[in-house]
Order: structure tokens, then C-alpha cells, then sequence
């Protein structure tokens, strides 16, 4: 569990930070989760998830309700969850999860980002079953022992937990997302600075100097794509 997963966040912020881009994906997958059950996350998991993760990532009330209220209103967007899976310079995986209303539109985007960054596009599951969906929870404040006993407590069990900077960082299987997050709410834990679903690489390639800069801009052109939403890859930078 090589990945430094407040780190990863932070970048991603970062780097989102002046044009808004986190916000619009969050704004399109919020609707998208809101439309296809009831509008509230009481009686919707699939909207309650992505409220979560867009907690941690600090996401405008208004941007929230704006989606939430769209769907209400019985907007007529459909989009289409396609995944992608190809391969980057040096031997690098990528997966890339998306939010479409024109699939051929997104496929030709998708290709043409692997393309022109050293990559390819492959066939579906020619990359994914080198990766492990995994729930990622994380926590402040907390120790290794203290996230344990609580859990142990509610009797809920997960793969792994690892001491991160200032936070507790938690792997699960991904059934088990809400029950480990239900579990630390019960104890008084309320702010999560990590709250995903993702893909974890079984194997991590670890890239420096050029090669890195290299695999770095396909993920951006990838990242920068509007009907991407999560973009997965096994490259750690040495």
C-alpha cells in the first residue's frame, strides 16, 4: 500500500483548483446518482457515496443542490458509465472510468489521449485484472489502535490499516464502505479526508525523471478530458 493517499487528493486539488474542473465532474456524477434512485442520500447509497467523496474534496453546497435539483426536475441528460483500460509509456496500466452523453465522442477523446502520450487503447479487462476494487477511507486525529478497536468493536473487517502523515488511512472491500464509515460516525468520527472507491494496482511501476514527466502527461490529458471522472494507474514516482 505504497500510495500516499493525502498526497494524491492534495495534487489532485491543486492542480483542479482554478478551473473549477473537480466541481463540474462532481456536478455531473451527483445528478447522474440522484436521477437514478430517489433524490436524497437517505434512501439512495449511490448519492450518499458520492456526497461523501465530494465532502472531502470540499465541494460548494450550491454545486450539490444545483445537481440534486436538476435531477428533480426530471432532466432529460442521460449519460452512458463506460470504462476504459489501456496502456501508457514504459509499461504502465490505466483505467479510465467515464461519465458519457456521446460515446463514440468520449471513446475517439480517450484514444487519442493514449495516442498522442505514448500510449494504446487496449480491450476491456486487459489492464483491470492486474487491479483490486478497493474502499479507501481516511482519518485524522486517530491512531492505528484506536481505528482498530473500533472497528473490531462493530465488528467490521478490513484489509489493511497504514499510518499516514497525520491521518489513518483504511482498506476494505468495497461492500464494506458504508459499514466501516457508519462504524467510525457511530464513535464520533465525522470528517473523513479520504472517502473512495478506487482501483488499486496488484503490482506498483515505479518511474523518475523523464519517463515519469512522460506517463505524467497522458494522465493529464486524460484527467483534463470533460466525460472523465477517475482515472486509475499502477505508476508510483520514485
Amino acid at each position: 500500500m505504497g500510495r500516499k493517499w493525502n498526497n494524491i487528493k492534495e495534487k489532485k486539488a491543486n492542480k483542479d483548483k482554478n478551473t473549477s474542473r473537480i466541481y463540474a465532474k462532481f456536478g455531473r456524477e451527483i445528478y447522474v446518482a440522484a436521477k437514478q434512485g430517489e433524490p436524497t442520500p437517505e434512501s439512495n447509497q449511490a448519492l450518499k457515496f458520492v456526497l461523501e467523496r465530494a465532502k472531502t474534496y470540499s465541494v460548494p453546497k450550491h454545486i450539490i443542490d444545483r445537481a440534486i435539483e436538476k435531477a428533480k426536475g426530471g432532466g432529460d441528460e442521460n449519460y452512458d458509465e463506460l470504462r476504459y483500460e489501456g496502456f501508457g509509456p514504459h509499461g504502465s496500466m490505466v483505467i479510465v472510468d467515464t461519465l458519457t452523453n456521446n460515446v463514440n465522442r468520449t471513446a475517439a477523446e480517450v484514444r487519442a489521449a493514449f495516442n498522442k502520450n505514448g500510449g494504446n487503447m487496449g480491450t476491456s479487462g486487459s489492464a483491470a485484472y492486474m487491479f483490486d476494487a478497493t474502499a479507501v477511507l481516511g482519518v485524522e486525529n486517530q491512531t492505528v489502535d484506536d481505528i482498530l478497536e473500533m472497528l473490531l468493536e462493530a465488528d467490521v473487517d478490513v484489509r489493511d490499516l497504514v499510518e499516514e502523515d497525520s491521518a489513518v488511512i483504511i482498506y476494505a472491500e468495497p461492500d464494506q464502505f458504508h459499514a466501516v464509515q457508519e462504524a467510525l460516525k457511530q464513535q464520533g468520527i465525522q470528517d473523513f479526508t479520504v472517502a473512495e472507491l478506487t482501483m488499486l494496482p496488484q503490482n506498483e511501476l515505479h518511474l523518475s525523471g523523464d519517463d515519469f514527466i512522460q506517463f505524467e502527461k497522458l494522465i493529464d490529458a486524460l484527467e483534463d478530458l470533460e466525460d472523465v471522472q477517475q482515472v486509475y494507474h499502477n505508476v508510483e514516482n520514485d
